[in-house]
Order: structure tokens, then C-alpha cells, then sequence
């Protein structure tokens, strides 16, 4: 699917991948991978900029283990190539702060352990029946897998890069595209709706099982709040009035010493924004970038609103329309406006939305095809993020994807938009 393909209609169903489809998609993803890491020495490759992200080389030789033990091994039978990499690359066998102690492959090798792995994954297509497999263990999907995996470790990449104080070439990029300052609130009808889903091919276990959920009327903002609009909120004094805080939050503020959005300076009168090693000034109408649950909870009070609960952002998702902007080659959200459409606009893409609800299980859930990849996260820990952000890849996203982190993390590319009851 392109990205010009990709609206709030498109999203609703993914149909079944051909082997031509599939050898498209994994080719685009590794491609996507490889042309984000070129600009970039083995030095940089191997550092680890923060504790909170694995050095980019761990990323890189994971995505191809990880291909190696679902499409190799699970899905082929074949043996392991290497059997320590289990240990190295096991996503919860090792901290990401710890990750850059172990003995991972150089970049050198994790690129040729890629290159193996995939060609051993095409030969294996040409023999693999996409809708073989017992219930939703098929080809079609353990490839969506693995096509979705690498997208969201690209996106990984990114929020590592953004990390980074050294300067990312951003040569050649797109001209930003002009929105409208003209916002407001769409009213949204009460009822009950279907929440989830049964038949996406490539939906995770979090997402099913499809269940009615009923809701009474709300109104949601039209757009993301944007830079200016949450400035207004740091100039009230937002950072410093416990008023509208969390108590976990305002235990998180105080403790961080945290008074604006990540990446923000003050320069002057005004902000400037620190954006891949790049200060340039803050563009007041995009979506706010880099606030965590608390800060986007926070301002939602001091605006006499709310967040929408993750059922009320699907049910508005379910009929929006008009373009995304997922997969950006610009490396920034677009202005608010952008894309005019009826209803709730830009929910795809440019930021990944806060909601305010808690991670858990729909009715009927199942673990598929791993605990580790949903269950294990269950509970009041996490907040649920909905929309996907510019770093998204159309691959992996659709309205019913659930993203979910703790409610302190501010380096993901996320932001958030109100509602309110009607």
C-alpha cells in the first residue's frame, strides 16, 4: 500500500498479500533501513546516545534475527545459523542500556547476517504457501510480521537519531506544506460502533478481538494541539501549577526539572526546536512533538478538555478521510491544515496520539503468536497511542493499530489532540 493510498477509508482492510506483495514489501523496509544508517560511520553505528535506546547496529542485526527465528526456523524449520545470537538479540533478554556491553556483530557483519537471512527468507517464499498454517500462524501473516517489524525499528532508528546532539544530514528535503490556522471541534455521534478487529491479515494480537463497544456523544478537536498552542500553556505557567497535574506527573515534573517539551530552547522571545542536531526555529503550527502522557494530560485540564479514550479516537478514525503523512521524507509533522477533510483531520501520521486509556486486553483476546509481544505489557502502566506519527511507515499502521508506552517517555514522536464530553 503507498502512502497517496492510505486514508481513513483505505485503512479499514489490508487484502491478502501476494508472494510479488511481499517481496515489494520486505525489500522496501530493508531498503528504508539501510538508506537511514548510509549517512552514518561504524563510530556512530555503535554508540550508545542514550540508555533508553539500543545502539543502532543492536537494531539492525535484530530485525535480522528476528526474521531468521519467525521465517527461517518457525515457519521453515531450518536451523539456527548462529545460536548465541538468541542471547544478544532477544529484545527481553538484555536492557537496551546494557546492550552496547555485549559482544553484538560489527556493522560490517550484522550487514551480511541481514543479507543472508533475507536470502534464505526469498528462497523460502518461492516453496511457502501464503495461506498455509494453522489459524492466523500463515505465511501471509509471519511475513506482514516481519515487514511491520522492521518498519517500527526504522521509526526506533529515528527516535535513537533525534537523540543524538551530532547533526543528521536533512539535505534535499521537501519544502514543508502549508496549512490553516482554522481549528475547532468535531461533534461525534454516541452509539455503539466495532472496535477492533477479525480479518486484518496482518493485525497483531492486541487488536482482536473485533467487539462492539458503546459510547455516548463527544466532541474531538479537529487537529493535534500544535507548537503555539502548547506554548501558550508554558507561558501560563503550566510547568509550575500542580493544579492540573497528575500526581505521578507532577512528582515525574518536579523530579526532571521538566518546564517545556523535549528538544524545546528558548531563544529570545521566542523557541527554537533541536530537530536531528539542527536548531532551527519552532514552526508554531505543527502538532507538538516529544510530551509525554503527563504533559499532554496536563494541558488537556488547563484547557478545560480531556483526552480521548483510545474507543472514542477509533471511532472518530473510523470515518476520517483525506491524505496522511506517514513515512515523511521531510522528518517533521506537517502544518495543522494541511490535508482539508470533513471531521477530525491529520489522525494518520505526524504524530502519534496520547489517549487517555490504559493498555489491556480486549474481550476474546488471545496471545498470538508470542506473549512477550502484548500481554506482558497489560495493565495500568501503559497509555495507549493511536495514529501512528511522520516516522510511521504506511506498512504498519491502520486504524485499529495500538501502540502503547510508559506514560513518562518523551522521545517518541508523539503529541496529542483534546476532547471533551458533548
Amino acid at each position: 500500500m503507498s502512502q497517496a493510498d492510505f486514508n481513513g477509508v483505505a485503512v479499514a482492510k489490508r487484502p491478502a498479500p501476494s508472494k510479488a506483495d511481499v517481496v515489494h514489501e520486505l525489500g522496501a523496509a530493508r531498503r528504508r533501513m539501510l538508506d537511514l544508517l548510509a549517512p552514518l560511520s561504524d563510530e556512530e553505528l555503535t554508540t550508545q546516545y542514550s540508555g533508553l535506546m539500543s545502539p543502532l547496529v543492536w537494531d539492525l542485526a535484530h530485525c535480522a534475527h528476528f526474521e531468521e527465528l519467525w521465517l527461517i526456523r518457525a515457519l521453515g524449520g531450518s536451523p539456527s545459523a548462529d545460536g548465541r545470537l538468541d542471547d544478544l538479540y532477544n529484545a527481553f533478554a538484555h536492557e537496551r542500556s546494557e546492550r552496547a556491553t555485549l559482544e553484538l556483530l560489527t556493522p560490517a557483519e550484522a550487514r551480511r547476517f541481514g543479507q543472508d537471512v533475507r536470502g534464505r527468507s526469498l528462497e523460502l517464499l518461492d516453496r511457502v504457501d501464503l495461506d498455509s498454517g494453522e489459524r492466523l500462524l500463515s505465511g501471509a501473516f509471519v511475513y506482514g510480521m516481519l515487514v511491520q517489524h522492521e518498519h517500527q525499528h526504522v521509526e526506533t532508528m529515528l527516535q535513537t537519531l533525534q537523540l543524538r546532539e551530532e547533526p543528521y544530514p536533512l539535505d534535499g528535503q521537501p519544502q514543508p506544506r502549508a496549512g490553516r490556522a482554522a481549528g475547532g471541534e468535531v461533534p461525534v455521534e454516541g452509539g455503539a460502533f466495532v472496535m477492533g478487529t477479525d480479518d486484518e491479515p496482518w493485525a497483531y494480537d492486541n487488536e482482536r478481538a473485533a467487539h462492539e463497544v458503546e459510547l455516548a456523544p463527544f466532541l474531538i478537536d479537529r487537529f493535534p494541539v500544535t507548537n503555539v498552542e502548547f506554548a501558550e500553556f508554558v507561558a501560563a505557567g503550566g510547568y509550575s501549577d500542580p493544579e492540573f497535574w497528575h500526581p505521578a506527573g507532577w512528582a515525574f515534573v518536579r523530579n526532571e526539572g521538566l518546564e517545556h517539551p523535549a528538544y524545546w530552547r528558548r531563544e529570545g522571545a521566542g523557541w527554537t526546536r533541536r530537530r536531528f542536531g539542527h536548531w532551527e526555529p519552532l514552526p508554531p503550527d505543527e502538532p507538538v512533538q516529544h510530551v509525554c502522557w503527563y504533559e499532554a494530560d496536563a494541558y488537556a485540564r488547563w484547557a478545560g478538555k480531556r483526552l480521548p479514550t483510545e474507543a472514542e479516537w477509533e471511532r472518530a478514525a473510523s470515518g476520517a478521510a483525506g491524505e496522511s503523512n506517514l513515512a515523511s521524507a521531510r522528518f517533521a509533522p506537517e502544518a495543522v491544515g494541511w490535508s482539508p477533510a470533513e471531521g477530525p483531520e491529520q489522525l494518520f501520521g505526524d504524530v502519534w496520539e496520547w489517549t487517555a486509556s490504559d493498555f489491556t486486553a480486549y474481550p476474546g483476546f488471545e496471545v498470538f503468536p508470542y506473549a512477550e509481544y502484548s500481554e506482558v505489557f497489560f495493565g495500568s502502566d501503559y497509555k495507549v497511542l493511536r495514529g501512528g506519527s511522520w516516522a510511521t511507515h504506511p506498512a504498519a499502521m491502520r486504524t485499529t493499530f495500538r501502540n502503547w508506552d510508559y506514560p513518562i517517555r518523551r522521545q517518541l514522536f508523539a503529541g496529542f489532540r483534546c476532547a471533551r464530553d458533548a
